[in-house]
């Protein structure tokens, strides 16, 4: 079993240990004799709260606990596990009332009790952040207040949650009891104090400074940093970092994007960014020397951990920047493996970064194929979609299992091109992805 293999089973391992160890070790002590329906509700409550304080610790960007599956993935985990974590919380009343319907009155926040008053607290915070996460555009919440009001609120919910615990009190009284929730209170503080004090402190001691801004064609800019008294961002290709510009540590105004850049290029990290309508529209705007902060890098997303007899890169749009980092750190390396590359954008103008792939074919066994879904007239490469089969199949090579497939794009180009490609008899092992909509 390889060493990533081996990583990525200890930190599952334990992940299911922490969020386990209060359910089991709590009711080890537990008052006996209370029936096995309200133990039940106690332990899904229980495991409700471990999984609460354990999306803390995911989105804290830690990098050894995101490094064998990439930030990417994570997150989407921490997405799903939000929603397990709410099913649980509303699993926990429903059996003690299904047990003894005299408890509805619980529910209602005038004549309940205290300590369930505390947990209609921590539920209603729950079911605001989901909310407001899961229809953050349709609201038009701008990314910054979404992320400041997501972090109060997830606070919010931990604490209140906390509180409807110990002041319920059963399996608390003990020695295990009182040990557990001691280490629980003291993790969540440690991580809040490393996320919002320690890291952004670390971030503030390496600084970079704007070095040029050049617009792109395909409404997209060119955005290359300079450290400043330090090395630079050492990195893998592919992956990203997030960047603020011209804000302190401690602002929310922070996005991820994909390093363009080659990793022997760790001086100058360059960023190839699409407007969306945020902040990115005044990038424009920026002037040489404004200050900026990375933190990263991040992803699993690398022809470096996906080897093969050649490499099939597809790409999306704006997709195509960390693309671009690996072509041009193979190039450096004078890599003569074979490879392709098949870039789909909408129409001929949102081509973003032709001319440096041009280039690269002089220095790597490099075959572009250019897919365009609304071509003009005179077009004559590939016309539709980069997804489908009878497109693909004309440009796969003659042994396409040997090769790595290395796909960025939005999350519909993704599912069409990995079903194509495994119909054409690649290996779902072979194909790696990432997804450039993190937030």
């Amino acid at each position: 079993m390889s060493d990533a293999h081996l990583r990525t089973l200890g930190w599952v391992g334990g992940y299911l240990a922490l969020a386990l160890a209060p359910v089991l070790l709590t009711l080890l002590e537990g008052p006996p004799g209370r029936g096995w329906w309200l133990e039940l509700a106690v332990g899904l409550g229980f495991l409700a709260f471990a999984v609460l304080c354990l999306q803390l610790v995911l989105t804290a960007r830690f990098a050894r606990v995101e490094s064998p599956f990439g930030l990417d993935a994570v997150l989407h985990y921490h997405r799903h596990m939000t929603v397990v974590a709410a099913v649980l919380v509303l699993a926990h009343p429903a059996i003690l009332i299904a047990q003894d319907p005299g408890r509805l009155d619980m529910l209602n926040p005038v004549t309940a009790s205290a300590p369930a008053r505390w947990g209609l607290a921590s539920a209603g915070l729950l079911l605001a952040l989901i909310v407001l996460s899961v229809w953050r555009r349709q609201l038009r919440l701008p990314y910054e207040v979404w992320r400041v009001t997501h972090g109060l609120l997830a606070v919010g919910v931990v604490a209140t949650g906390l509180v409807h615990v110990l002041a319920v009190g059963h399996h608390t009284d003990g020695l295990w009891g009182r040990a557990v929730w001691i280490a629980v209170v003291a993790g969540v503080v440690a991580v809040l104090v490393y996320v919002r004090l320690v890291k952004p402190w670390r971030l503030s001691r390496r600084p970079y400074t704007v070095d040029s801004v050049e617009r792109l064609p395909g409404e997209a800019w060119r955005l290359t940093l300079r450290p400043e008294g330090h090395r630079g961002l050492a990195f893998r290709p592919g992956q990203f970092a997030w960047l603020r510009l011209g804000v302190g540590p401690l602002s929310p105004r922070e996005h991820p994007f994909s390093l363009a850049s080659s990793v022997f290029a760790r001086e100058s990290p360059e960023f190839i960014i699409r407007e969306a309508g945020d902040f990115t529209s005044r990038l424009g705007e920026l002037e040489p020397g404004t200050r900026a902060l990375l933190d990263g890098p991040y992803g699993a997303f690398s022809h470096t951990r996906n080897e093969g007899a050649g490499f099939v890169f597809i790409a999306g749009g704006v997709g195509i920047a960390p693309i671009l980092g690996m072509l041009r750190s193979l190039a450096d390396v004078a890599d003569p493996r074979p490879m392709t590359l098949l870039y789909a954008n909408r129409t001929a103008q949102d081509r973003i970064v032709r001319d440096e792939l041009e280039e690269l074919t002089g220095v790597l066994d490099l075959t572009i194929v250019e897919v365009l879904e609304d071509p003009p007239s005179t077009w004559e490469g590939e016309r539709g979609t980069v997804g489908e089969q009878e497109l693909l199949a004309r440009h796969l090579p003659s042994r396409p299992a040997r090769y790595a497939y290395l796909l960025c794009g939005p999350p519909p180009m993704l599912e069409a091109v990995s079903d194509s490609l495994e119909r054409l008899g690649v290996p779902p092992h072979r194909i790696d992805h990432e997804q450039f909509d993190l937030v």
